[in-house]
């Protein structure tokens, strides 16, 4: 009603506001212009990109203060009453339309003329100069790239000239076949000396056979035999040799004629070797008959017929030796050749990759000039992308009168919409419990017991998934806390082992109490394991500084099924665990009815005095109805200006009728003051420094002494 009211009397205020003074409308159109012929593309672009002009060119402040100064007006009152309407795109991206509307609204009609048509000339000029300007500076740019592609261009020739110095004899050479018909050439060349000296050697052969000598003793006997003082020394020792023979029979060796005999052929001998040493070159191929005399007598016996075989045998083995030689020369020629010849192909190769170089280096470059020489050529063809195609007309601005009924209909309408809103909106809290007194009047009247009230504990930490959890044993929160566990202890005495905790909604506080819970109970000397069995929400352990297992999302039964890698020892708080959820999972129902956590949870009621179970919020899944017959009780938890009343009595209800073994509430965030000293340690922890590989070994060694206390079960 109050939302009504107000409405319904602004309304009125309006309706009886007196008319405003008559307002003058000038309108006027301006066009995008195309040059109806053009000598240069780049003429064209700019013309064309000059009909992309937006609001904030044409309503620019150099425009309005130009206009502005020149009437002697205020700018931002032009820029406030001008209208402007420009064209708009089809789905192709092409203009509708190239006219652009103009509107300008003033009292003074004079004025308002004078203001659109000094604007709409201001447009077109500030048209002209901007595509002016886009010419300079293509201009200056294409003039500051032309040097770098002549440089460049000019560098490439270079390259390319220098290489063909170089290497383009042989290209050619190559390319002609001249240098495979100079191999072709050289490997016929290599087969008639080949040919030539077969022949040699069997003609040596044969004159070697016929001599009875070898190419060496044929040139020194030749030699020798040739030399007319061997052969006078020769006949002179004959005939000394045939004197001793003839006087042996008549006289003694010892008679003075035989010795002068012999001293005779010694001295011949003796110049028979000299000679001969002369002859042959001294330690040349006459060495080895140096000290026999015998041999020189031999070999140079020769008769002419003989001599002119040696001789004729020399010869051969010289030409031999000469043919052998330039065999030689060939095959190195040819190899050099063949060298060459398969060099061609890298060299072909590279002057084509310098050669195409050259030819991008000059497409550029003329480009670049073809471009400058355009853009000159536009410089007399710019003008204005826009003109002026409908001048200034002024008229008067038609005002509808106000009507009062229709106004005040109208405020009425919003006033009872606003109204219906708001009484919407206090509709949708009026279900939210307030105090921790309206929470109590929802337990007691079903007999639910209040097992404690729990404070709220606040936290700086930037991390959302950082929950407050109490470390220190001084902490007045652990007393709280202490109390809790005790009154469930008290209730329920030994029988309850295994406590699932459960809330209504998300934001209560369930996680926070399991927690904390947990680590009064291991503070009290009782073995606590808190296993997280909310599987539609990422995992808190590392609010107790565990690090959950990454490989655990992907194989969760796997996981599960094995106690030493789940379970993780809590490293600040003896006598903690916890099982760290795998995270968020689509089907959580398949691992709630799984072999692996029936398992799981036989195994932990043998194991451990206190197991905690976090699940998730009652209201948003099915999941702690399924995980409700692995416990011995469910503990709910509500919080003041969080849990809904009418959520929360029909969840009891429903409890209760399924016999679901209800074994009290917790009222978590109670207004109870706390007194927080500056060592108190109620704060989150830090991330998790522990590695998975880490936390599992320390768990599995504290897990085997559980099972030496416990026994085997």
């Amino acid at each position: 009603m109050a939302s009504f009211i107000v409405v319904l009397a602004g309304a009125t205020i309006v309706a009886l506001k007196p008319q405003p003074p008559t307002s003058y409308i000038a309108s006027g159109s301006l066009a995008y212009t195309s040059q109806p012929v053009s000598f240069s593309k780049t003429g064209s672009e700019i013309q064309e990109q000059g009909k992309e002009l937006n609001e904030d060119f044409l309503l620019s402040d150099q425009i309005l203060d130009t206009v502005a100064t020149r009437l002697k007006l205020d700018s931002k009152n032009i820029s406030t009453n001008i209208n402007l309407n420009l064209p708009k795109k089809n789905k192709a991206g092409e203009l509708e339309t190239n006219i652009i509307g103009l509107q300008y609204i003033d009292r003074d009609p004079y004025i308002a003329k004078n203001v659109l048509d000094e604007l709409m000339k201001e447009m077109v000029l500030s048209s002209q100069n901007l595509n002016s300007g886009r010419l300079k500076e293509i201009i200056q740019k294409i003039n500051l790239l032309l040097p770098q592609a002549k440089r460049e261009l000019q560098i490439a020739e270079k390259k390319l000239e220098k290489y063909d110095r170089k290497e383009r004899p042989a290209i050619l050479f190559a390319e002609n076949g001249s240098l495979l018909s100079a191999i072709t050439m050289g490997q016929n060349q290599q087969r008639q000396i080949k040919l030539t000296i077969a022949g040699i050697k069997a003609q040596i052969q044969s004159l070697e056979n016929k001599l009875g000598l070898t190419v060496n003793r044929a040139y020194v006997a030749s030699a020798l035999s040739a030399d007319p003082i061997i052969a006078n020394l020769r006949t002179q020792i004959y005939q000394t040799e045939s004197q001793i023979a003839l006087l042996r029979k008549d006289l003694r060796p010892e008679h003075p004629t035989m010795i002068q005999l012999r001293r005779q052929q010694q001295a011949a001998e003796e110049l028979l070797k000299k000679r001969a040493a002369e002859v042959l070159g001294g330690n040349g191929v006459a060495a080895p008959f140096a000290g026999d005399v015998s041999g020189i007598r031999t070999q140079s016996s020769l008769d002419p017929t003989r001599q002119a075989l040696a001789n004729q045998l020399v010869t051969l083995q010289t030409q031999q030796d000469t043919l052998q030689e330039q065999l030689k020369q060939q095959i190195s020629q040819e190899a050099q050749l063949r060298q060459q010849y398969s060099a061609i192909p890298n060299k072909q190769l590279e002057r084509s990759r310098l050669e195409e170089v050259v030819t991008l280096k000059k497409a550029i470059y003329d480009q670049i000039e073809a471009k400058l020489t355009d853009a000159k050529a536009a410089e007399a063809e710019t003008v204005s992308s826009l003109s002026i195609v409908k001048q200034t007309s002024v008229k008067p601005a038609i005002v509808k009168a106000k009507s009062v009924p229709v106004t005040l209909g109208i405020g009425g309408f919003i006033g009872a919409g606003l109204g219906t809103v708001i009484i919407f909106l206090l509709g949708s809290m009026e279900g939210i419990l307030r105090t921790e007194e309206d929470i109590r009047k929802i337990f007691i009247p079903r007999d639910v017991q209040i097992l404690g009230e729990l404070p709220f504990m606040s936290t700086d930490n930037i991390n959302d998934n950082i929950l407050p959890v109490i470390t220190l044993l001084n902490s007045d929160y652990l007393e709280l806390y202490e109390t809790f566990r005790s009154n469930l202890r008290r209730i329920n005495g030994k029988n309850l082992k295994v406590l699932m905790i459960a809330s209504i909604s998300h934001e209560e506080g369930k996680t926070v109490t399991a927690y904390n819970l947990g680590i009064a109970s291991a503070r009290a000397g009782k073995r606590t394991l808190i296993v997280e069995m909310d599987w539609r929400s990422p995992t808190r352990s590392t609010s107790l500084k565990v690090s959950p297992d990454p490989e655990a999302f992907n194989e969760p039964l796997l996981y599960y099924s094995n106690l030493g890698e789940c379970i993780r020892l809590v490293p600040e708080v003896e006598n903690l665990y916890i099982i760290p959820s795998p995270g968020a999972m689509q089907h959580s129902a398949t691992i709630i009815e799984s072999s692996e956590i029936r398992q799981l949870m036989a195994d932990v009621r043998e194991r451990f005095d206190l197991v905690i179970l976090d699940t998730s919020p009652l209201s948003f899944s099915n999941d702690p109805y399924l995980i409700q017959p692995y416990s011995d009780g469910i503990i709910l938890v509500t919080r003041p200006n969080y849990t809904k009343g009418t959520l929360l009595g029909e969840i009891i209800d429903q409890l209760l009728e399924d016999g679901l073994e209800l074994i009290g509430g917790a009222i978590n965030g109670a207004d109870i003051p706390v007194k927080i000293s500056t060592s108190e340690s109620a704060m989150p922890l830090e991330m998790p420094i522990t590695s998975p590989a880490g936390g599992a070994s320390a768990t599995s060694a504290k897990l085997d002494e559980l099972s030496m206390s416990v026994g085997k079960s």
